[in-house]
């Protein structure tokens, strides 16, 4: 699979599919807190699928404030029966790693919840969150095979409806092969255990990096 550093759509497609994302993230944006803590901050997520990234997403939402990317989502707003082609994979990240880029400018906190298995796919982000001048945490996630096949199952069985991923235990087979070590300093969550403390961990990153008090 071509990383989105080695291929790019057309700019003008780039900017009409962040468009479409911000729409489908209006009402998110609009309930976003800015809580005691201001000033962006991203929280990049890794790990194959049903290893407990959006779990992890959700509980650290809880917490604070955040805006969740999640390529899942962002892919079936772009594309509603998505292929998972090349040029899919190209296009939805270009207007990912975009949406992230102004996120992270005007100030909001943000979680990419993908698989980032790679440091082809890694790179990228941290790239934009130098440009963004945004700090970031990488948070790097493992589980257990038979419990991640039981919540892949799970999925399948559409016991999670809010659930936008289609991977099932086929999918998380073929991607595990090329999962790369993270180089980046990182946190490491096997989810099987309790999250919490892996929570708390970002938590106070987020504010120690962002300590401006609101008005």
């Amino acid at each position: 699979m071509a990383t989105p550093a080695q291929s790019q759509p057309d700019p003008s497609q780039v900017a009409a599919d962040v468009l479409s994302l911000r729409k489908a993230l209006a009402p998110d944006i609009r309930d976003y807190r800015a809580d005691a803590h201001r000033g962006p901050y991203l929280v990049v997520l890794s790990g194959l699928p049903g290893t407990g990234k959006s779990y992890f997403a959700n509980s650290l939402g809880r917490r604070l404030s955040f805006l969740t990317v999640g390529s899942d989502r962002m892919r079936k707003t772009l594309v509603p029966q998505p292929r998972y082609k090349r040029s899919e994979h190209i296009r939805v990240f270009a207007a990912c790693h975009r949406l992230i880029e102004e996120l992270l400018e005007e100030e909001y906190r943000v979680i990419f919840d993908a698989t980032n298995l790679t440091e082809g796919f890694r790179r990228p982000v941290y790239e934009l969150s130098a440009r963004a001048g945004s700090p970031y945490c990488v948070v790097g996630f493992t589980a257990p095979g038979s419990l991640v096949r039981e919540r892949l199952r799970r999925r399948s069985d559409g016991l999670f409806p809010d659930d936008y991923s289609d991977a099932d235990w086929r999918v998380y087979g073929r991607l595990r092969p090329g999962q790369e070590p993270i180089q980046h300093p990182h946190i490491r969550v096997d989810s099987s255990a309790d999250i919490a403390p892996a929570v708390d961990q970002v938590l106070r990153m987020v504010k120690t990096a962002c300590p401006r008090q609101g008005p």
